[in-house]
């Protein structure tokens, strides 16, 4: 049976963390070779930089490429996806009267991106509601698709949302907008390392995703995909870095794959060394089993939300099945008992997520390869006592 990882993790040993979906957490061989680069850049900054920083960033994008099942040269790295969606969203030409469809179940940050958008470029930002609990795939595609409308011009949508932990059926919804000349938007913030991702397969227009999370990289990794025939349309980056090739704004090679990476890998100088460390968390996850730890930690939330259901009473989200949740699970609690269930989780150093969405009491619970059975035990033993 597969094991715990947490020794090779720097998490607090005297605290139960249940919140990898938060912010993550780095492995320690990971974060030493995160701290490598560091120290390689300091060492002599101008060399770094100038000379060698731009190979070892291509090869960082090929490292992330062949993970995502793409080519390096459609993915650029990013902090975060929000940044992302920032930098990339405001190059759609988008028209007073268009319409960005949505669902009711979006990030905030994304969708105060969109609404901006919406406001300078008078185009309209729609959220569609969508049905919870689910029921089946073909129920939410069906369901989400009834807000398409000839206005439609862009399909924004998480792969997982970050409030339910539910896991969007988006490869059907790719797949029809791209048949009615829809440019898809996808916010994967929770979705690599968390679940198999393959970019050719899944034909998004973009994607955007976060490596800090459950890949495990150090925080400030992210990325953005974009299929090579959206790449001539969105190629002016919000910085203008001195390495931008200005004249490829106006010279567009075909599908634009030129223009891409050499328009947004430039961002200023920061520190890229998270960016380099995303080849090595990769590789780590890689040589841990890491479809066994999945499979584990699903179990784990499976049976915590079964658990847990049995307690209160309340429905759960979604059926009890991979294709609608994975290591990460929102489960139904009584609003009347959470800061019961508060109290009990500060007392016993469990880091959890308890929100209050669409006027419901959700406990939100991610498992990574740290946890084991007994964090399990203990969450349902804070909650049963909470309630």
């Amino acid at each position: 049976m597969t094991e715990s990882l947490k020794s090779l993790f720097m998490l607090d040993p005297d605290v139960i963390y249940l919140n990898h979906g938060s912010y993550g957490a780095c492995p320690r061989p990971v974060f030493e070779r995160y701290q490598a680069w560091q120290r390689e850049l300091e060492f002599n900054p101008m060399a770094f930089i100038n000379e060698r920083l731009p190979g070892l960033m291509t090869e960082a994008r090929a490292a992330l490429g062949a993970y995502l099942g793409t080519s390096g040269d459609n993915v650029v790295y990013f902090v975060n996806p929000t940044t992302a969606v920032r930098m990339i969203c405001r190059c759609l030409k988008l028209e007073p009267g268009d319409e960005i469809l949505t669902t009711d179940w979006e990030y905030p940050a994304m969708d105060g991106t969109w609404d901006l958008v919406a406001y300078q470029t008078g185009a309209r930002y729609v959220h569609h509601p969508v049905p919870v609990p689910l029921t089946s795939a073909e129920a939410f595609v069906e369901a989400f698709w009834a807000g398409v409308t000839p206005r439609t011009r862009v399909i924004f949508l998480s792969h997982i949302a970050a409030f339910s932990a539910l896991l969007f059926p988006i490869a059907e919804i790719c797949r029809r907008a791209k048949s009615e000349g829809i440019i898809t938007f996808i916010d994967g913030a929770h979705a690599p390392g968390h679940i198999p991702l393959n970019m050719t397969a899944l034909d998004a227009d973009v994607y955007v995703g976060a490596c800090h999370k459950w890949l495990c990289a150090p925080k400030g990794a992210g990325f953005a995909y974009a299929h090579p025939r959206i790449q001539n349309c969105i190629v002016e980056s919000l910085v203008q870095s001195r390495q931008c090739d200005m004249a490829s704004l106006t010279t567009l090679a075909p599908e634009g794959i030129a223009q891409f990476v050499p328009n947004y890998q430039p961002q200023g100088t920061r520190d890229p060394s998270a960016f380099l460390t995303v080849p090595t968390a990769i590789q780590f996850q890689a040589e841990h089993d890491w479809d066994a730890q999945r499979r584990r930690c699903h179990a784990l939330a499976s049976q915590t939300r079964a658990r847990i259901d049995a307690l209160t009473g309340l429905a759960p989200l979604s059926p009890d099945s991979p294709e609608f949740f994975g290591q990460m699970v929102s489960i139904r609690l009584p609003d009347n008992r959470v800061e019961a269930i508060r109290r009990e989780f500060a007392a016993r150093n469990i880091v959890g997520l308890i929100l209050h969405v669409h006027g419901q009491s959700l406990l939100r619970v991610s498992y990574q390869a740290y946890n084991s059975q007994d964090d399990a035990d203990q969450l349902v033993e804070a909650v049963s006592r909470g309630l």
